[in-house]
């Protein structure tokens, strides 16, 4: 079933906007000029616009990682109906579970979890531990447990429009991170991806959002208990993902459809 498609209040800037009744998905070269706009705009009229301007169903995705509430909350304010999902692995901390169920009743989510098809004790049974088999045994893994069952939370919401809380100044491999991209056929918009950690921090704090717990114990990266480290156990920011061997998980890389895993 395809989900209700937000239309937020207009803004000032939003009055300066041809309205579309039922848009659709624009070619490359609007795709283009939308992220030269989103450049010059507050991160609150790149929300509303492209909430009003984009072809929907809208879908947010989250890891529920160190500075997830940023952009749950942005967007959650501005479209409480938004789906929002994530990815479990099975292998997530035990403290990022109690953070999903404080924001989701904190911010009154619409949470729809997606995970593999096969349970993680099925595929350590029949692979071992992937995660300790190089760079292949890595990749193997993440696409089943995270690739796939966000592609799979995507055909099956309807998404036409994809956000995400990708920042540039996360890792190198998301430096060039675009505000509108294509992708898989769908838009992806990412409002915050010139945020710096400074307003980050400056956001929390002004609507009173917390921090995953594990941020105060040096945890600047989080996803799985066996491929996520603290700062204190590395040498650098690289090597608290996936051993330093890789820094994307995947799911923000694009893989094209994925099918027979």
């Amino acid at each position: 079933m395809l989900l209700p498609i937000c239309r937020p209040t207009r803004s000032d800037t939003m009055n300066a906007i041809p309205a579309q009744r039922a848009p659709e998905l624009p070619d490359a070269a609007t795709v283009a000029d939308w992220d030269l706009a989103f450049a010059r705009m507050s991160v609150v009229d790149r929300v509303r616009i492209a909430l009003r301007e984009f072809p929907g169903p809208h879908v947010l995705s989250s890891s529920f990682g160190a500075q997830a509430a940023v952009s749950l909350h942005l967007l959650v304010r501005e479209c409480p109906s938004l789906p929002v999902v994530l990815i479990d692995t099975g292998y997530l901390f035990p403290e990022t579970y109690h953070f999903v169920d404080e924001l989701t009743e904190r911010l009154q989510l619409d949470l729809r979890v997606y995970r593999s098809v096969r349970s993680p004790a099925w595929q350590e049974a029949r692979y071992g531990q992937r995660w300790l088999q190089g760079v292949e045994g890595i990749e193997a893994y993440n696409r089943e447990n995270k690739v796939e069952p966000m592609q799979r939370a995507l055909r099956e919401l309807g998404a036409k429009t994809w956000f995400s809380g990708l920042r540039r100044v996360q890792a190198q491999t998301r430096a060039a991170t675009p505000f509108v991209q294509l992708t898989g056929g769908r838009i992806k918009v990412s409002p915050i991806a010139d945020w710096s950690d400074r307003q980050v921090h400056e956001y929390l704090k002004a609507n009173d959002l917390p921090y995953h717990p594990l941020w105060e114990k040096g945890y600047v990266s989080i996803g799985d208990t066996h491929t996520t480290r603290s700062l204190a156990e590395v040498d650098s920011v690289e090597e608290t993902r996936f051993f330093g061997l890789k820094r994307e998980c995947g799911l923000h890389e694009d893989l094209g459809e994925l099918s027979g895993l």
